[in-house]
């Protein structure tokens, strides 16, 4: 096999694997901060972590197949690696940034979750305000 065909199938067991590793951890303990968001159903966090699993996966190895037709095609060691780091960066790029903003959306969610079962403000019993200073 040449340098290509290696970097390739190194570069989709790398890929795969990793996105399946950051899948599982996302799942995991991405569940408390989900039951969280939604106020305590548990079967909804459940449910949107399962989907939010599947769509990453999507994403994902489809970044990851499709990475394989673009760019400079190895011709020898040097190459290799480079395209190999390259391509490994890119894929750690893409999950990172869909982590980062499936964490913002989440929190946006939350805080307006918590919000909306607050008590309105109220003003603090006994106290008088005067508009004179000095005078109570």
């Amino acid at each position: 096999m040449n340098p290509t065909t290696w970097t390739y199938v190194a570069y989709l067991f790398a890929s795969i694997a990793t996105t399946v590793w950051v899948a599982r951890t996302l799942h995991k303990n991405g569940r408390i901060f989900l039951v969280d968001t939604f106020l305590g159903n548990e079967a909804l966090a459940d449910s949107v972590n399962h989907l939010l699993v599947v769509g990453f996966y999507l994403i994902n190895v489809g970044y990851v197949c499709l990475a394989l037709k673009y760019g400079d095609k190895p011709g020898d060691a040097v190459g290799a690696i480079e395209s190999f780091s390259t391509r490994i960066g890119l894929v750690l790029l893409v999950l990172g940034a869909m982590h980062f903003f499936n964490i913002y959306v989440f929190s946006r969610m939350r805080r307006r979750a918590m919000l909306k079962h607050q008590p309105p403000p109220v003003s603090p019993d006994g106290v008088r305000i005067s508009r004179t200073p000095g005078v109570a």
